[in-house]
């Protein structure tokens, strides 16, 4: 048999993955006709964590990506390390790689003690568009403080630092610090993680269903505010812009709504947790970034009513264009 043939003949044998039961959320349109579906599923829940909407797969779980951080976050302080209301924010986030943002991760470091060499997290160049163009018109490079968990991994390394854990190999699956992190998203979502992987920044990575997704920010958003979760939610409400960036739609979001506690993730992932108890949680299947908040606010905008910001309009819907116009749109269906 010829390498290509057994190849084949390996591929026919291996089992067909059981695929989740997701539905059309987000199409985009070009003139009349639909050009493009992004299929999806997601879950609005009530005050009381019971199901008000449910699009999709209710069933299978899926990786909540950075959406994970702000529950991280919890940990963090939970463990006794001091953080400040930025450094809170930071920790919670994918930032954009600004001067500002890598400054802050580096406060996180310098006040445990730490240097950027001692960091775990990948490289990469600034997320933010804007950010990188400007890192790389002044010859910046790949680093790991650029990188849009550095606020994250400086928090974690210095969570360590304060319980007396190593700290070189902070991300290995059988350090302490891997079972503080999944013993509060476990709290927290009220489901128990059978499996992890790793993310891509380096830290390990649970699959959860949307509803257990839902239901941990729902604790954030109406946490009292002397406890870790509610420091965590006040420290994001006030540093919107560090938890994403200027010109980022979950930073927009969080100015918009009162009280909205908000996180993406990598793979079309997107949380919201409102002050009443009320939160969503939402998964694009092709794992596309631009579906996230069409669906997002479709959502919210059917719970709030007539108390749904203006502001949100513009994260509703973009254009497509042609020839420099728009002539059809993405929004969610």
């Amino acid at each position: 048999m010829t390498p290509s043939a057994a190849a084949s003949a390996g591929l026919a044998q291996r089992a067909a993955p059981e695929l989740p039961n997701h539905v059309p959320l987000v199409a985009a349109s070009r003139g009349e006709v639909l050009e493009s579906i992004h299929y999806g599923s997601a879950v609005l829940l009530d005050s009381h964590g019971e199901i008000i909407t449910a699009l999709g797969d209710q069933q299978t779980r899926f990786y909540p990506r950075s959406a994970l951080k702000p529950l991280f976050a919890v940990a963090i302080l939970r463990s006794g390390l001091e953080l400040n209301g930025e450094q809170i924010a930071l920790a919670a986030a994918s930032h954009s790689g600004s001067e500002r943002h890598q400054q802050v991760a580096e406060s996180t470091l310098a006040a445990a003690g730490l240097r950027v060499a001692d960091l775990g997290n990948s490289t990469d160049l600034p997320y933010g568009v804007a950010e990188r163009a400007s890192w790389l018109a002044n010859g910046g490079t790949a680093t790991q403080l650029a990188q849009n968990c550095s606020g994250k991994h400086a928090a974690l390394v210095a969570m360590c630092k304060h319980n007396g854990w190593a700290t070189e190999n902070y991300l290995d699956p059988d350090h302490p610090l891997a079972a503080a992190l999944r013993d509060i998203v476990e709290e927290l979502t009220e489901e128990r993680i059978t499996t992890i992987s790793t993310d891509g920044c380096g830290t390990q990575v649970y699959p959860l269903t949307l509803t257990a997704l839902a239901r941990g920010f729902a604790k954030l958003a109406q946490a009292a505010p002397e406890t870790a979760e509610g420091r965590v939610a006040a420290s994001m409400r006030a540093y919107p812009e560090l938890v994403a960036g200027e010109g980022r739609d979950v930073t927009d979001l969080m100015r918009a709504v009162p009280g909205a506690v908000a996180k993406d993730g990598f793979e079309g992932i997107q949380a919201v947790g409102l002050p009443d108890g009320s939160s969503l949680a939402v998964k694009i299947s092709d794992g596309s970034d631009r579906a996230r908040m069409p669906i997002t606010i479709k959502l919210l905008a059917s719970h709030l009513g007539d108390q749904t910001p203006g502001a949100l309009e513009d994260l509703a819907t973009s254009p497509a264009m042609g020839g420099g116009q728009p002539v059809g749109e993405l929004a969610a269906l």
